[in-house]
């Protein structure tokens, strides 16, 4: 599948690859089976409308609700929703070139249930990288009702240096 958009190609080669490019260790980790569904389908870098002088990422993936993304009642898990906000801002931060982060601030509101089967469109965009901290913003929608599922604001920042005990 070819992903749209003007993102740098080397970028949008690796994602074709998800699995390998989140975990290159081989190891069973938290998640594998919903990075395994996760395709990636757009990520562009543009100057950003409101400010000219900066630029906005915006990456798109597309997944189909699985058993193993339900909660008791039917429905995608809170926590699911929070690891794939987590994951897929991530993404459009390393669209931008950053890659070295940890997360400082998650936050999100619940919309909308999913249940097993509906496709989820998560669109995932930045509103500010600097060189200490980046935000992106997540909407996930859920493409088979035309509702949005969750919001999310990721705010990472650059690790602090190792101590040196």
């Amino acid at each position: 599948m070819k992903i749209t958009g003007n993102a740098d190609e080397t970028f949008k080669q690796s994602m074709l690859d998800l699995p390998n490019f989140i975990d290159r260790t081989g190891r069973s980790r938290f998640g594998d089976s919903i990075i395994q569904g996760l395709v990636v389908t757009h990520a562009s870098v543009d100057k950003k409308a409101e400010e000219p002088l900066k630029t906005e990422g915006k990456v798109i993936c597309e997944l189909v609700v699985t058993e193993d993304m339900l909660n008791g009642g039917g429905n995608v898990h809170g926590g699911c929703s929070a690891y794939l906000i987590d994951m897929c801002s991530t993404l459009v931060l390393m669209a931008c070139g950053q890659y070295v982060h940890v997360s400082q601030s998650l936050n999100i509101v619940y919309h909308s249930p999913a249940a097993l089967g509906e496709k989820l469109r998560i669109i995932n965009t930045t509103m500010n990288v600097g060189r200490r901290t980046m935000t992106a913003r997540t909407e996930i929608w859920n493409a088979t009702k035309h509702r949005l599922i969750a919001s999310g604001v990721h705010i990472k920042m650059a690790p602090s240096p190792s101590s040196k005990l």
